[in-house]
């Protein structure tokens, strides 16, 4: 059987030891999600580490993690399952060849052809029809990229988990896996998927939960190189930037500072290396509008 924590704070703890640091709030909602066999649903903005959520679930449990990818326009075939026509026509081919197709009849020919080992299972499938103890990670990524058809195929995915193939029947999980919903809030994502999943959104972390999770992620980095590097981040999130750095982006620019050999932040080299936080000309114009000086003394201060 999947393991089963018994509080939000062993969550944490075990978050903690596969390199994610949780607040309360989010270590609350995996704990309930575990508990009560429900879907979580994350929202909030990119970077703040959503996705990484079902990753450290899946290290931490052991089960697999079966990623779908959600984009406009996915499908059944792309998201579910297809069949694999290449080999269902070398099997016609082959029986043709033999002569084993003469003398059965279509319909007998067709059942050979809608055999499960024709079957191509997508990642839906693939999470529902898991075999083994441990429950595998099911992560919807970006959920909100998907159109409302699609959304509204999940509601008995997840309502069930099961899923019918009409040629083959139902696929039931033996076990439902933990499944993880992320959304950027590009659009709404509907209140009847909202219901039937525990609901969090994720906050950029606070200036001493983000010091620890760069010194978590960035081992190398000098204490007030970190410090300086969360501090000049929480001061660009004020900045009303296009988009504001996440925490991705953070470690991203404390790894390339500790590269560079920095000890601390100055102005050349916070001027050199503000595309390794800021992904749009429009934000880095901004920042050095507002002032790499100022950026920089705001950061001191804060460290």
């Amino acid at each position: 059987m999947g393991m089963q924590p018994i509080s939000p704070d062993e969550v944490a703890k075990a978050f903690g030891a596969h390199g994610y640091i949780p607040d309360e709030g989010l270590a609350t909602a995996v704990f309930l999600s575990m508990a009560l066999h429900r879907p979580l649903l994350l929202e909030g903005e990119a970077g703040v580490g959503k996705t990484e959520v079902a990753k450290v679930l899946s290290r931490w449990t052991g089960g697999e993690l079966i990623r779908l990818q959600c984009y406009e326009g996915i499908d059944v075939s792309q998201a579910v399952y297809d069949w694999d026509y290449s080999r269902q026509l070398l099997h016609l081919r082959a029986a043709e060849a033999t002569g084993e197709s003469q003398g059965i009849s279509t319909s007998a020919l067709e059942q050979q052809l809608y055999h499960e080992r024709f079957l191509v299972r997508r990642a839906l499938l693939s999470a529902i029809s898991h075999v083994g103890d441990t429950p595998p990670v099911l992560l919807i990524d970006e959920v909100d990229r998907a159109d409302d058809e699609f959304e509204a195929y999940l509601l008995e995915v997840l309502s069930d988990f099961q899923i019918t193939v009409p040629e083959l029947g139902v696929f039931v999980a033996e076990q439902p896996p933990l499944v993880v919903l992320t959304s950027n809030r590009t659009r709404d994502v509907h209140d009847a998927l909202k219901r039937r999943c525990l609901y969090h959104w994720i906050e950029h972390p606070d200036f001493e939960r983000e010091v620890r999770i760069v010194k978590l992620r960035v081992p190398h980095a000098l204490d007030r190189l970190a410090r300086q590097v969360a501090a000049a981040v929480e001061a660009m999130r004020e900045l009303h930037l296009y988009k504001p750095p996440g925490v991705a982006e953070t470690i991203d620019w404390a790894q390339a500072l500790t590269k560079l050999g920095c000890s601390e932040l100055d102005e050349a080299v916070v001027n050199s290396t503000l595309g390794t936080v800021l992904k749009y000309r429009e934000d880095l114009q901004r920042t050095r509008q507002h002032g790499i000086h100022e950026l920089v003394s705001q950061a001191f201060e804060r460290a």
